[in-house]
């Protein structure tokens, strides 16, 4: 059975009005939220760790800013905007000592929740809306005055306003425009993570990395095991965007639809299969979040190894000299980057 889409004429921006609306954290998906919320004519107010370097950026774009604390005891609904694994401590020292009855916390993503590093008053409601797409996506599709597809689900809900207010939220970041679809913090988290590791990022590199080391160790230039394993990549990752799997195939030569179905299923095999159900069932009972909030604890050793180690790859050498062949191509170097709030 399809999911229920809502859109603008499901969601009510009133049930915010007179309510004073705080994102905690000013990264990618907070300032698109923060900026498309008080364009939409709500009330919408910053709080911030001191220090943070994104005061003077959120003070430049007319939002008065606060300390986290501070923002929590004034606003009404507050959005937590934090990585992952920051949440639980600002929970704990800025938010839980100053959440009253009727208040509404609200994430953009369920990790926190789902796996209990924050565990909410049950007099609060609490809800997420999470926009399909990072937030700098976000802010143009609203100022396009189109919207990027947003799912919203609601964990708690005493005051029996929560899928209300989400709803509203949703609408008034321009989700609407696109559609909403309900979900829960469980669903969303789980497959989100599923994603990322398995396909979207863990399953893409590593298929990248490895298809690039065959193609360089039986003598092939580096030149073109990369065009082959990543730069044409994007053309087929934009078929398959825009009209799907088949439609993908529709568009490539005969050829490459025969080594696509043929050849395909003989490398990710059922084998491949089995390992993906072992990491969802770790991400279902636990193990991945716990793995990874020791790995927060710990200091990020094995993070950053990892991380290195990757950058060190050959791959990121002839990529960067061939990139700089491509001059429709938007340049972009990011060296040990970390989500702003």
């Amino acid at each position: 059975m399809a999911a229920k889409v809502y859109t603008d004429k499901d969601a009510n921006l009133r049930d915010l009005k007179g309510k004073t609306l705080a994102v905690l954290g000013f990264g990618s998906q907070g300032h698109a939220h923060a900026l498309n919320l008080k364009e939409s004519g709500l009330k919408v107010i910053i709080g911030l760790y001191r220090g943070s370097k994104s005061r003077r950026v959120a003070k430049q774009k007319g939002f008065e800013v606060y300390d986290t604390d501070e923002a929590v005891r004034r606003a009404d609904v507050i959005m937590v905007a934090l990585p992952d694994t920051k949440q639980a401590k600002c929970y704990k020292e800025d938010i839980e000592p100053n959440l009253v009855n009727g208040k509404a916390l609200l994430f953009s993503h369920g990790f926190a929740v789902h796996f209990k590093t924050v565990v909410p008053p049950k007099n609060v409601d609490v809800i997420m809306v999470a926009p399909k797409g990072p937030g700098h996506i976000v802010r143009r599709q609203f100022l396009e005055g189109k919207g990027v597809p947003s799912l919203i689900a609601v964990y708690q809900n005493p005051t029996k306003k929560a899928k209300k207010i989400a709803l509203a939220w949703a609408k008034g970041i321009g989700g609407a425009r696109a559609g909403v679809i309900q979900t829960t913090f469980k669903e969303e988290t789980e497959t989100d993570l599923f994603g990322e590791q398995t396909v979207l990022c863990g399953g893409a590199s590593a298929l990248i990395q490895t298809g690039y080391e065959v193609l360089v160790e039986a003598g092939y230039q580096p030149e073109m095991a990369y065009f082959e394993c990543l730069h044409e990549l994007k053309l087929i990752v934009d078929l398959m965007n825009e009209s799907g799997i088949s439609g993908m195939r529709f568009s490539i030569s005969e050829t490459a639809k025969w080594g696509d179905v043929s050849v395909g299923p003989r490398i990710i095999d059922g084998t491949v299969k089995k390992r993906m159900k072992t990491a969802l069932r770790e991400i279902q009972n636990g193990k991945f979040a716990k793995g990874w909030v020791k790995e927060y604890e710990t200091g990020y050793k094995r993070y950053n190894k990892l991380l290195k180690a990757g950058e060190k790859h050959n791959i990121e050498k002839v990529g960067e000299r061939l990139r700089g062949m491509m001059p429709w191509m938007k340049k972009r170097r990011v060296k040990g980057a970390q989500a702003a709030y």
